[in-house]
């Protein structure tokens, strides 16, 4: 092994102790145990995992990338007092205050970047994984395996594949099919459109216009449309198992992201604008129901004091009920239909 994988040993053998366990569960619940399916779950298993753990970190970027926005007009403010000082005690100065401004805020510039930089080491602990898996499984490996992934199941897992394509393969590698290309170019477009969405979702949805207009925005929207480019030139040199990694953990991303913008998002943002409609929504709709439940609990109450002859709680008399049309008496009486005769005679 060379100093990478080395360095790397330690996450490689964390990766394929995942990828394994989650490929036993599979078989077990009765999936082919060498089919490319079972290992693409697998490979999904382990984006759970790391992302589950990761959550805290993701969170706090979310909430470190929203307040380095918010803070954007004072840190102008603060270029603009500096401008033309370069005196190191001016550049100290202004470089204390940003931090204040910072601190204040609950932000910092390196928060923003945490989980992409907590996730590298495993993005490439994997890419390390796969791309062993051929050595591993002829038993041309420094060692004997990779954590629990011996050589019986690197052989299982380099012939696996999904629509006639290994998941070890890549666009340029050596002897690379057709269907090889096919699956790693749609891979790869589904990275880059995931990677464009979670980008905007939350730089567009969850800040407020005056954050937006300022250099920081206007350099975090360009970088939104550039690393898509990048990933789609250099996708090409990555294994389909680690293309599947990379979307997946997009998808998650936009899923997660989504779920904290819709119950957090920044103040004056589109997203609270939305928040708030919702709440308003919600609030309507509850005061309506419990304005219903009230009248139904009070017409009981009416009908229930007509029956018994009392009067209601409210104070109000109940109204005299009118009695049937067939029990009505006539206009004169029954007595006045009695004397018509007697007065005849």
């Amino acid at each position: 092994m060379d100093f990478f994988d080395t360095v790397l040993w330690p996450l490689k053998v964390a990766v394929a102790w995942i990828m394994v366990r989650a490929h036993d569960v599979l078989t077990f619940i009765g999936m082919d145990p060498a089919g490319g399916w079972t290992w693409v779950l697998s490979i999904v298993a382990l984006v759970i995992v790391i992302r589950v753990l990761l959550i805290p970190l993701f969170v706090r970027q979310i909430k470190a990338s929203r307040g380095m926005q918010l803070v954007q007009p004072e840190i102008q403010k603060l270029q603009k007092k500096y401008k033309g000082k370069t005196d190191p005690a001016s550049r100290q100065a202004m470089q204390q205050e940003m931090m204040a401004i910072y601190r204040e805020a609950g932000t910092s510039p390196f928060a923003s970047c945490l989980p992409i930089l907590a996730q590298m080491p495993i993005f490439f602990a994997l890419f390390r994984v796969l791309a062993s898996l051929s050595a591993v499984a002829a038993g041309d490996y420094p060692r004997a395996s990779i954590g629990p992934l011996t050589q019986e199941l690197a052989a299982q897992a380099e012939a696996s594949s999904i629509f006639g394509a290994s998941l070890s393969s890549t666009f340029m590698g050596e002897g690379a099919t057709i269907e090889a290309r096919v699956v790693t170019a749609v891979l790869i477009l589904l990275m880059s459109a995931t990677t464009l969405f979670t980008q905007r979702q939350l730089t567009m949805k969850n800040m407020p216009a005056s954050a937006l207009d300022n250099p920081m925005a206007r350099q975090q929207k360009m970088l939104m449309y550039i690393f898509p480019l990048i990933f789609m030139f250099t996708g090409v040199h990555f294994p389909i198992g680690v293309l599947i990694y990379w979307t997946t953990s997009n998808v998650w991303t936009m899923g997660q992201q989504f779920f904290v913008i819709r119950n957090s998002p920044a103040p004056g943002s589109e997203a609270e604008k939305k928040y708030l409609e919702r709440k308003a929504r919600k609030k309507k709709r509850r005061s309506g129901t419990a304005s219903l439940e009230d009248a139904d609990h009070e017409v009981p109450q009416l009908e229930d004091a007509q029956e018994s002859g009392s009067e209601p709680s409210s104070g109000q008399r109940a109204q005299p009920k009118k009695a049937p049309r067939s029990k009505r008496r006539p206009a004169g009486g029954a007595a006045d239909q009695g004397s018509g005769p007697k007065d005849e005679k």
